[in-house]
């Protein structure tokens, strides 16, 4: 044991010189561009970390800055864990390719666009057939408020309640769209989970919490009877942590770990 000296402590630094990272100012749309591209790529290889991709299913677009209606998308049937920058395809709302060597998965394409066309305030639409979001989409059910990650999506995603095969056409893009409404996620019926954000790392992380959410709501039914969350609290959480701003410094460890690990994805 050291005797204190009774000194006083030395002073705490001041606020402004401690670093917090936020969403980056741009000083071109080319900068905005890349931006979004690098960000795109380093969400597909932390996909593919996961365990997220199945086949060839699975899609992760963001729009670009300059052609709204155009957006950057990961090649069909390249692994997620190996997409990089320069391998990434622009396509249109109709799903034509304007940059880039690869096709698209035109399935998953007509969701997406529908749903980028009826949410101009969104920049990042993520899909994939993950293991728990389609078991709690087997059975057709929402996420409960039960923990405080679930609350991030109290009251705000809802259940696609249908299901007529591969969506190929952009009626069906059109009626997923429109039960998303103004929300952040969907639980698509017997299909998966969809999620979207303000950035690609919003969006990345909401698909990535919602997937944890459902493994945790499903664990937690197989075991007994889950204690819910009362409105008032699941109201106040969802206030707290419920915003694309939460979602998007919530996503940056993940960020910094896979741009460091693998920097061949800025290629």
């Amino acid at each position: 044991m050291h005797a204190t000296s009774g000194a006083a402590p030395p002073p705490p630094r001041p606020l402004d010189t401690l670093q917090f990272a936020m969403p980056p100012m741009h000083e071109s749309v080319a900068d905005e561009r890349r931006h979004r591209k690098e960000r795109l790529a380093g969400a597909l290889r932390i996909f593919g970390r996961y365990g997220l991709e199945d086949g060839v299913s699975g899609h992760i677009t963001a729009r670009d800055p300059e052609f709204s209606d155009c957006f950057w998308v990961n090649p069909f049937g390249l692994p997620f864990r190996h997409v990089t920058v320069s391998d990434l395809v622009l396509a249109n709302a109709a799903g034509q390719v304007i940059e880039g060597r690869y096709h698209v998965n035109q399935a998953a394409f007509t969701v997406h666009s529908q749903v980028h066309a009826a949410r101009p305030d969104v920049v990042a639409v993520a899909h994939c057939h993950s293991v728990h979001g389609r078991a709690l989409a087997a059975l057709g059910e929402l996420l409960d408020p039960i923990t405080q990650e679930s609350c991030a999506f109290y009251e705000d995603h809802a259940l696609y309640d249908s299901y007529s095969g591969v969506a190929v056409d952009a009626e069906e893009g059109r009626r997923i769209a429109a039960t998303l409404g103004s929300r952040k996620a969907l639980v698509l019926r017997n299909h998966g989970l969809l999620t979207v954000g303000d950035s690609v790392d919003a969006a990345a992380w909401w698909f990535l919490s919602m997937e944890r959410c459902c493994q945790v709501q499903l664990t937690a039914k197989a075991a007994g009877r889950p204690v819910l969350i009362d409105h008032r609290r699941a109201a106040a959480t969802w206030d707290q942590l419920g915003g694309d701003l939460v979602a998007w410094i919530n996503y940056q460890p993940l960020w910094r770990d896979i741009s460091r690990a693998e920097p061949d994805l800025l290629d």
